[in-house]
């Protein structure tokens, strides 16, 4: 036994010996003589542990999970998002960011040891079976996700495509848990899609940042502009339940609404995670006014966006509360085609705002709330128009006249089809046009 924890401890000291010698060349003194102490008395401890456990649990451990669980373990008890990927989850990670991997299309993250839905993702199985943000899940299947990893969690989730799995959620409002069966799939996202509201206001959805989201966001803005007669009078950029993605597409999607000036930075304790990340001109939308639609799914590269075009006054940004991810996570690829996701930084707005735990508070707060139709009586009441042999007006009917009366002529014909208003089916995203519509007016008023 003794031979055995002398060899353990040894090993140990070895291994942590290589990191510290690379963290000297890059640390301040004073950073460096911290390092140089090891905890000795604690590694004891842990040898002991590992060889306690070794010769003494019910079953045989083979050493290589005992050391990864430990791994595991360690990384766990640092926050939320550090964890060990062995070469899975590593592949798995690598497949989310080019925008394709099987699953139910859920991100997720821990709180009070259970999994935490930060966002369904856009047109997946679990957005349409109806998970929400915010939905804490206590059960998969038959077993319960208290104590679980999240990386298990994960595991537990992916799947078969058609296979089903049964989600239980503990959702704000709702007086019992929820059973949510959902079909797994291949899960494909399209990260960026647009379409004109109205003649001059267009609207981006971006669901999540992948490496090809800025550049994909660029043809959308400009296709949109091309659509409308005299180019874009107002953009809506919906970042709601995005839950974040790679910071380089943040920063590019942020870049191409500002023509100069900084978008985020990053502080942490090693020299390689001070970064700042400035705009370069030019604005492609020429200052027209933009709405940035918010709420508590939004995440990391979402807030990031938010923050600086908000910072810069670019955007107004509505809806509700971020998340409040600000922290920095870098992949650190290991020899034995594993990584580590540590948490290295956290993320600033460019006027030194953390975004961390406190998220982005929007100008305008709009709640998610439905609108149900009402009968409308207007066409009740009696108008001068409607008066028999009334005289016209003695004008010539203008184009914008025209246009006008086709517009009615077709939100009538809409309501007679009983198709649901924008009002009804976005209520955000309509009081956004409206605010959106009205900077608008003033600004061709002000010149």
């Amino acid at each position: 036994m003794s031979l055995l924890k002398n060899f353990i401890t040894t090993l140990l000291l070895s291994i942590l010996l290589i990191p510290i010698a690379m963290a000297n060349t890059e640390q301040d003194t004073e950073q460096n003589n911290e390092a140089d102490t090891l905890p000795l008395d604690e590694l004891r401890i842990f040898s002991e542990v590992f060889a306690k456990v070794k010769n003494d649990y019910v079953e045989i451990i083979d050493d290589r999970e005992l050391i990864e669980n430990a791994i595991r373990g360690m990384l766990e008890g640092l926050d939320p998002h550090s964890a060990y990927l062995d070469k899975e989850h590593y592949d798995d990670l690598q497949e989310g960011t080019s925008g394709e991997f099987g699953g139910l299309g859920i991100e997720v993250g821990m709180e009070d040891g259970f999994v935490k839905v930060i966002s369904p993702i856009d047109d997946t199985p679990a957005q349409r079976a109806g998970i929400e943000a915010g939905d804490l899940i206590i059960k998969l299947d038959e077993k319960s996700v208290k104590g679980m990893a999240l990386n298990d969690a994960v595991k537990l989730m992916r799947g078969k495509p058609g296979s089903d799995i049964i989600i239980t959620v503990v959702r704000e409002g709702e007086d019992k848990p929820m059973e949510i069966t959902i079909t797994r799939d291949v899960i494909t996202v399209k990260s960026v899609r647009s379409k004109m509201l109205e003649p001059g206001f267009g609207y981006i959805r971006v669901s999540n940042f992948q490496t090809h989201t800025a550049e994909d966001t660029r043809k959308s803005l400009e296709k949109l502009k091309k659509e409308g007669d005299n180019g874009l009078n107002g953009l809506i950029l919906d970042l709601r339940n995005n839950p974040g993605g790679i910071l380089n597409a943040a920063v590019g999607v942020s870049d191409l609404f500002l023509d100069n000036g900084l978008i985020v930075y990053t502080e942490g304790r090693i020299k390689d995670s001070k970064l700042t990340f400035s705009a370069k001109p030019t604005d492609m939308l020429k200052d027209a006014p933009i709405i940035v639609l918010v709420n508590g799914g939004s995440a990391s590269a979402s807030e990031i966006v938010a923050g600086a075009l908000q910072d810069h006054d670019r955007a107004i940004i509505m809806g509700e509360r971020t998340f409040g991810k600000g922290s920095v996570q870098t992949i650190l690829p290991m020899n034995d085609e594993a990584a580590l996701k540590l948490t290295t930084a956290r993320y600033y707005t460019p006027s030194g705002r953390s975004i961390q735990a406190s998220g982005i508070e929007p100008d305008i707060i709009i709640e998610n709330i439905r609108v149900d139709s009402t009968t409308d009586h207007s066409s009740a009441q009696i108008k001068e128009s409607d008066l028999a042999g009334h005289l016209d007006n003695g004008m010539k009917e203008s184009d914008e006249d025209k246009t006008k009366k086709t517009k009615e002529t077709k939100a009538k014909k809409k309501e007679r089809n009983n198709e649901p208003s924008l009002a009804e089916t976005d209520y955000q995203l309509y009081e956004a046009l409206n605010v959106l519509k009205g900077l608008a007016i003033h600004l061709k008023k002000t010149g």
